[in-house]
């Protein structure tokens, strides 16, 4: 039987060869089939070998390499800058004179704007897509946390902003160290730039303070006033103020005054050559700021200038936030005409945070409008000044825990909210309530209780604050208020729950707050997400100032003292008043302790009211 002839593949290689031979054969049967050779020959198998352990070398090496890399740049990132350039955005930081304006939204977090927004829609019959000024200037927001606390006071948030650096709740531009730190207006001011302070509070409360004076408590308000018209190591820097406040300038043997001394603080700012100004008719005589005189001083109330809600039905004794930004503007503008350098104003809308401790959404409203109106004058005075210039405003934090949401019984709740509540609202919570301690203290002390409850009825409730359909619990509250609450408390709660408007506390929040220039262009190192410590670097930066060798200056100043005669054996920064006691946290957060401690209304547990 004849042998059948073993098949093979039609491109098999021959079987028998030699070593080269086998080694073209199976290269070439690897170029034929797709498939890779199984064999190599000695030399090429041997360079192949090294040539693939050296590049997995490589790939291990440049592994390892890149992890390292991105580990030290997160690290250098998250490392806070007080002293590099920011990078800026398309033509860059003006170079020459340049004027820089910085707003600050006192306790205005972002519901302050929807509620604010939704409320002028609807009073003055708007479209929905017909937002605020604020609405078309946002570029970003602020993280406001303190070195003592999750939730920041105006004290360490406003250090922040002047400074560019953290502290602890109460300080007034004052490190945890308890040395004092330069701030961007006493750098402007020796740089040669004019400088001013506009407010609705205070000229001695914690954010204007913390601009032109250093104290280790915010409550340190007569300090505050003699260091802001020049009795501090720096001598005075600020060359125009308009706020509120005459108490803290007042000898306490003088009617209106709150100070503890019979010093004279309108004397000695005299003596370093203010020019006072101290009601609605010297206001008007500065004729929108051509006619002022620097140094300004402007005192045009006791204590704070009334809320816009009250103050809209007295324009003849007080003037509104956006007349004394204007007139700050003009004031100032005219001042730098022919100087090199600009000027630094910081404005600021201060009665938004009170507003939100009284819990008080009719009052805020009409605050938060107010603020509006006086960016939207900075903003216009920018577009139409010579002068290259920016506009930032932000805010230290929020107050109350607003939200534009109520739930006011334990069944689902609505989904709604009221503007028209608060539109019905003349005037303010506060307004109200010391019309009744008025009304107590003299013809109520006589009513009946009844005759009481139809006063406040009729008068307080009705056409103050709008609200008809009162019920006998709630009119017993007011006759009779808890311990521990306030008038003013109670009536602002009466529209919060009509209006559906919600709060979470009378103090402040740890929410991020909203940031607002007048150009992306101008800011743009505040685009995003930052800290509230940036933003004090980034005014510093704007006007290319040296604030570190401020703080120099001020820390080689331990001894000073305001007067030759006190003896120098005082403890160092006296000037900053007396050293805190070991109950103020300036470092590092408290922890929980298992109480539920209960304030009262005027102690916000900071050093110092709100």
């Amino acid at each position: 039987m004849a042998a059948i002839p073993r098949e093979e593949p039609l491109l098999a290689p021959p079987v028998t060869f030699s070593d080269d031979q086998s080694f073209q054969a199976e290269e070439d049967d690897s170029l034929l089939t797709g498939e890779r050779s199984r064999r190599r020959h000695p030399e090429r198998r041997g360079w192949i070998f090294w040539k693939d352990i050296g590049l997995l070398a490589w790939a291990i090496i440049a592994t390892i390499l890149v992890v390292i890399l991105g580990v030290v740049y997160q690290h250098e990132a998250s490392k806070p800058n007080h002293t590099s350039k920011d990078t800026w955005g398309p033509g860059g930081k003006p170079s020459g004179k340049r004027n820089l304006i910085f707003m600050v939204s006192d306790g205005m977090g972002p519901a302050s704007l929807s509620m604010t927004r939704s409320f002028r829609q609807h009073t003055e019959g708007l479209p929905i897509d017909n937002t605020l000024i604020l609405d078309q200037h946002y570029i970003g927001t602020s993280r406001t946390r303190s070195t003592s606390s999750l939730v920041t006071d105006s004290a360490a948030g406003a250090t922040a902003f002047s400074c560019g650096f953290k502290s602890y709740n109460g300080a007034i531009s004052v490190l945890p160290d308890h040395t004092p730190c330069g701030t961007v207006l006493e750098a402007a001011a020796l740089a040669g730039y004019k400088t001013g302070l506009v407010v609705t509070t205070r000229l001695t409360d914690a954010t204007p303070a913390c601009f032109a004076s250093h104290a280790n408590l915010r409550s340190y308000e007569d300090s505050i006033a003699e260091q802001e018209v020049g009795e501090n190591p720096l001598g005075r820097v600020v060359d125009l103020m308009l706020g509120g406040g005459r108490c803290h300038f007042l000898p306490n043997t003088t009617s209106g005054s709150c100070r503890k001394d019979d010093r004279d603080i309108t004397e000695v700012a005299s003596k370093n050559g203010f020019n006072l100004v101290n009601d609605r008719a010297g206001f008007d005589a500065l004729n929108g700021g051509t006619q002022a005189k620097l140094p300004l001083l402007g005192l045009f109330a006791d204590t704070d200038i009334p809320y816009e809600i009250d103050r809209r039905t007295q324009n003849d004794v007080y003037p509104s936030l956006e007349e004394m930004a204007r007139t700050a503007l003009t004031a100032l503008s005219e001042a730098t005409r022919d100087s090199e350098h600009g000027f630094f104003l910081m404005i600021e809308g201060s009665r938004i945070d009170h507003a939100g401790h009284g819990n008080d959404p009719a009052a805020q409203v009409h605050e938060v409008l107010a603020y509006d109106k006086a960016f939207a004058a900075v903003v216009e005075f920018l577009e139409k000044d010579s002068t290259p210039g920016v506009l930032v405003g932000t805010s230290d934090h929020e107050t109350g825990g607003l939200a534009a949401a109520r739930q006011l019984h334990t069944s689902y709740p609505d989904y709604l909210w009221y503007p028209g509540v608060l539109a019905n609202a003349s005037h303010s919570a506060e307004y109200t309530g010391a019309k009744l301690n008025e009304y107590t203290a003299g013809a109520g002390q006589e009513a009946t209780e009844s005759e009481k409850k139809t006063y406040i009825r009729q008068t307080l409730l009705e056409k103050d604050l709008g609200i008809t359909d009162a019920s006998d619990q709630e009119l017993d509250a007011i006759v009779h208020p808890p311990s521990g609450v306030s008038s003013h408390y109670v009536f602002a709660d009466m529209i919060s729950r009509r209006a559906q408007i919600g709060w979470s506390t009378h103090g402040h929040s740890a929410v991020d707050v909203n940031i607002y220039a007048s150009s992306t262009k101008g800011a743009w190192p505040l685009v995003g997400n930052h800290e509230n410590t940036e933003v004090g670097t980034f005014l510093a930066n704007y006007l290319d100032l040296d604030i570190e060798d401020i703080t120099k200056r001020l820390r080689s100043s331990a001894s000073w003292s305001a007067s030759s005669d006190e003896v120098s054996a005082q403890a160092d920064f006296h000037w900053m008043g007396d050293p805190l006691g070991a109950d103020v946290q300036t470092d590092g957060f408290d922890t929980y302790h298992g109480d539920f401690k209960k304030r009262s209304p005027e102690d916000c547990g900071c050093g110092g009211l709100h």
